[in-house]
């Protein structure tokens, strides 16, 4: 395929989905690393460099139209980042300056640079301006083939690095201590790494301008949502980077309103105006919140849906324990009680009561008649296995942490509904090892307290308990 035959906007297209992919790889080595203002840091810090190349360029003569001014410019961008990046690295592990501090330290000092070489130049007679400015937001539709070709080598060498130094890079992002107790280079590791992302860094400054720090951090910060693993964060990270460049390419080059029939930022004719930098930014931005609220296990949504459920199982455990406490002095017979009576044995939210009374009695474990609520066979089955959970952590309270039986009620009752089959599993092991469960698994053992609402500690249960 011959990308000098490709329209600008499939050009700008290929560019963008690919820087977004290579950053989103390289950046969530550094969000790993709690370094996510590194790449900040490196984009103001790569401001002077600009400048800097632009005024050699401009006692040379080379103009804007020569491939070598861009070099010259990335050239001056780079250095200017890897000098940064070495300073904070000098003032983190040499002096007793802190990593946020030395960043804002470097960030500051270089961007104040880059404001007075900004103003010099503005005043130089012939001087344009224009080509350092648009270093600042982007210009996406200035991109050539070359720079397409280069992003392209940049992200296949980062991921054949990754491939070969997937297990140094994972233990030295997770654990840089233990990397070092092995002996392995975690100062060459860590400068590699800060190399890469100023390479990357500098690579955007052409297409997202200094807000190139926003492409690093969302895609990582966005995957942590959907993954806990290191290789699949990665390609995560990777895919929500291409799809920020995807989508906010689409969006500047008004093909989205062609294709789906609506403008998604309502900027009608000032469309020709809108940078394509910023809307990679905030198009990341929308994916990150989309993952904060939709993520299925780490997202506000399913955490919230998780916690009613939780409280919802814990309300009706709650109710089942309850009805068994009252009439466990009559078993094997199932009496009846009042609403009354299980208000009484323990204190009660009126919405949660209601709530676990109607989730009971659509499970089956319970039937009410009026007032009158009664366990059924397999109400009583569940309820027993409640109780003896709930007890079991009592005892556990009582021998292995010392705790007076009269205070081991709210706390086994906060926590009997996380326990695993596997912990009560070793909690029973436990204390019929050390005599305190005489009796067997089955049956609830004996509660170790005197139960709410008046009802003395009973003795052996029959097998029919549950």
């Amino acid at each position: 395929m011959d990308l000098l035959a490709l329209p600008p906007n499939l050009r700008v297209l290929l560019g963008t989905s690919l820087l977004g992919c290579v950053a989103g790889v390289i950046g969530s080595l550094a969000v790993l690393r709690r370094r996510s203002l590194t790449g900040d840091m490196v984009a103001h810090a790569a401001m002077p460099g600009l400048c800097l190349a632009y005024l050699v360029a401009y006692e040379l003569g080379i103009g804007r139209d020569r491939p070598a001014y861009f070099l010259l410019l990335m050239s001056g961008a780079a250095l200017t980042g890897l000098i940064g990046s070495a300073l904070v690295t000098f003032l983190t592990r040499w002096t007793r300056t802190r990593q946020d501090a030395a960043i804002g330290i470097v960030l500051s000092t270089f961007f104040g640079a880059f404001v007075v070489l900004l103003s010099y130049i503005r005043y130089l007679p012939g001087a344009h301006v224009a080509g350092v400015d648009q270093y600042i937001f982007g210009q996406a539709a200035t991109l050539l083939t070359a720079d397409v070709w280069f992003i392209a080598g940049v992200l296949l060498v980062s991921i054949v690095t990754l491939a070969i130094c997937f297990k140094e890079l994972k233990t030295y992002s997770f654990d840089a201590d233990f990397a070092h107790s092995l002996g392995w280079p975690t100062l060459s590791i860590d400068l590699g790494m800060m190399a890469a992302l100023c390479l990357v860094t500098v690579v955007g400054l052409p297409l997202v301008g200094i807000l190139m720090a926003g492409m690093i951090i969302i895609p990582c910060a966005a995957a942590r949502f959907w993954t806990y693993r290191f290789g699949p964060l990665l390609v995560i990270s990777g895919a929500i980077g291409a799809a920020t460049g995807v989508f906010a390419t689409l969006v500047s080059a008004e093909y989205f309103v062609r294709w789906f029939g609506f403008d998604p930022l309502a900027f009608g004719y000032n469309r020709k105006a809108l940078p394509t930098g910023p809307v990679i930014i905030l198009s990341g931005a929308a994916i990150f919140l989309a993952s904060v609220l939709f993520a299925p296990r780490r997202g506000v949504l399913a955490r919230l849906i998780a916690l009613l459920r939780l409280r919802s199982r814990t309300a009706t455990e709650n109710l089942l324990r309850a009805l068994y406490e009252l009439g466990e002095s009559q078993l094997p017979r199932l009496a009846p009680h009042q609403l009354e009576e299980i208000q009484q044995h323990r204190r009660w939210n009126r919405g949660q009561l209601t709530w676990a009374l109607r989730r009971a009695t659509w499970a089956g474990w319970i039937e009410r008649n009026a007032d009158a609520i009664q366990l059924t066979a397999s109400g009583h089955q569940r309820a027993a296995e409640v109780t003896r959970i709930h007890r079991l952590w009592e005892l556990f309270l009582i021998s292995g942490a010392r705790i007076a039986p009269d205070h081991v009620d709210r706390d086994a009752d906060s926590i009997e509904h996380v326990l695993t089959p596997n912990i009560v599993g070793q909690l029973e092991a436990m204390l019929a090892e050390s005599g305190r469960l005489p009796r067997t698994a089955a049956t609830p053992p004996q509660s170790p307290h005197v139960l709410t609402g008046g009802n003395d500690p009973v003795g052996t249960l029959s097998p029919g308990g549950g």
